[in-house]
This record gives C-alpha cells, structure tokens and sequence, in this order.
C-alpha cells in the first residue's frame, strides 16, 4: 500500500495556510475568520493541537546534528501513535468544515508553502506508522530521508536511512506491518544481539522486496548458492573426517527455493543460521 499526501489532512500545512490567510486578510483591511478558525482548532490539548505540535516541532527545527534529527523523528512517531485516531479524523472533519464555510478551498490551498515538502513528508510518514495496512517500506524511507534533510540541512544516505528504521521497527511490540520486521523483533532481538553484515543485508532485502515475491525468491537462492558455494569450499580443506561428514551433510540440504514455494520467515531463519555456520567454520 503507497501512502499519498492529503493537504486537506496536514494540519501542519493548514495552519501555515491560515497564518498566510491571516496576513492577506489583514492587508486588505478584512475581518480575518482565519484568525477564530486558529483559535479554535489549534489551542486547548485536542487530538488535532497535539499532532500540530509535532508538525511545529518539525518546521522549527533545522541545521541540528544528525543524532538529534533521528531522536526529533523517533520521538515524534512515538508521540503520534499515542494520539486517538478516531478523534483526530473527525476534528480535522471540523477543521475543513470552517475553512470551508469561510474561504473558498480551491483558493485556500492554492497559497504557496516554503517548508511545504518536510510537512508533507511528515504527514506521510505519520499516516504510514498508524496504518494497520501493509506499506511499501519505500514510503517510510523516502519520506524520512526528506525530514532528515530538512532538520540537518544536510543530503542523507537512503542506504543509512533503511537501517534505522530497521532499528525503529524492531521496539514496536504489536502488530507489525511488515513480516520481516515481526521476526526481527521476535526471533532475532535476543539470539542476534551482534548482527553479521551478510544478516544486516538480507532483512535489508526482505524489507525492500517484501511486495515483489518474485525478486525475494531470486534474491534468497542467490544466497543460498553463495553459502553452498562456500561450504563446499571448506568441506574440500577440512582435515577432519567427522566435520567433513557435517558439511557434506549440510551440502544436501542448502537447496534453492522452488517457483511454487512463497517465502516464508522459516527461509529467513536458515539463512540466518547458515550465515551463522559459515561465520564459526571461518573461525575454526
């Protein structure tokens, strides 16, 4: 599922619309409704003054270090998944209500934005984190590489972006959206404490390909060829009749995953235990 931006849900963007609604009003010498409708919906501790705040957060924030932007991130998505939801929808109904009854929308959301691309990314990765829908990861990194950059004033490594929502992911305990993040938590938080490079790249790959079986299947057999390839090689200069044996055995049972099979988190789990193999022969 791709999450798109609503202007008529960003109540970041709405409130720099009405600001910029107040200012027009006033010089033209008209009674501003913008300046109620503000009153209103943007004070006092409803759902909708909540959420604002971690769009303010946001747009007052910039040229910070990058730990603190990943910290503003992290918090502000922690903060958002406490907001009730159901009330939130129905007081940015109201919002767009009062707008409506006073200014023409077509015109309202026709005013130009300067920081409107971090709000939007905000808005994006906000409505991603409280979907119970399945959400192209892709979404989730786009949209937080834009609000990092935006508090940094810095270009960010997409690649260095995937691998701390990975991180994020893996301190949710519920019901995750993404079957790879679901076995990071629960499979691999205690027995994985120190990941190998090989590991790190393959939850990578289930993350990214999670919406493409056909590229996963493809990704984990090339997997499992080099592992074999490089059991194999071992097996060839290990002295030990006994170990020989074991890796002759192994051997027979690194086979690659057929067209028919759906992958599976049990393909997750060998892999992993393969790299983990491979690691202790080197080792030895």
């Amino acid at each position: 599922m791709k999450i798109k931006h609503s202007k008529y849900r960003n109540t970041g963007l709405i409130f720099e619309l009405l600001v910029k609604q107040v200012a027009s009003d006033t010089l033209n010498n008209k009674d501003s409704a913008a300046v109620s409708i503000i009153k209103e919906h943007y004070s006092g501790k409803t759902s909708l003054a909540k959420e604002f705040k971690l769009y303010e957060f946001i747009s007052k924030n910039v040229n910070v270090s990058q730990s603190k932007a990943e910290a503003i991130v992290s918090t502000i998505t922690e903060i958002s998944r406490t907001i009730n939801q159901k009330r939130l929808n129905k007081q940015k109904y109201a919002l767009i209500s009062d707008i409506k009854e006073n200014y023409n929308l077509e015109d309202f959301f026709s005013i130009q934005v300067n920081n409107y691309k971090p709000l939007a990314a905000l808005y994006c990765l906000l409505e991603a984190q409280n979907n119970t829908k399945l959400i192209d990861p892709q979404i989730l990194v786009n949209n937080k590489t834009t609000i990092l950059e935006h508090l940094t004033s810095a270009s960010q490594n997409k690649k260095d972006v995937k691998d701390t929502i990975i991180e994020d992911f893996s301190k949710y305990d519920k019901d995750l959206r993404l079957l790879t993040f679901k076995i990071l938590l629960e499979k691999f938080n205690k027995k994985y404490i120190d990941l190998l490079p090989q590991q790190k790249n393959i939850l990578k790959e289930f993350i990214t390909a999670v919406n493409s079986g056909t590229r996963l299947r493809t990704i984990v057999n090339e997997e499992l060829a080099k592992i074999k390839k490089e059991v194999t090689k071992m097996a060839s200069k290990v002295s030990d009749k006994v170990v020989k044996i074991k890796l002759n055995e192994i051997q027979k049972f690194i086979k690659p995953v057929s067209n028919k099979e759906k992958i599976n988190d049990s393909h997750l789990v060998n892999l992993m235990q393969y790299y983990d193999l491979v690691q202790e022969l080197k080792s030895l």
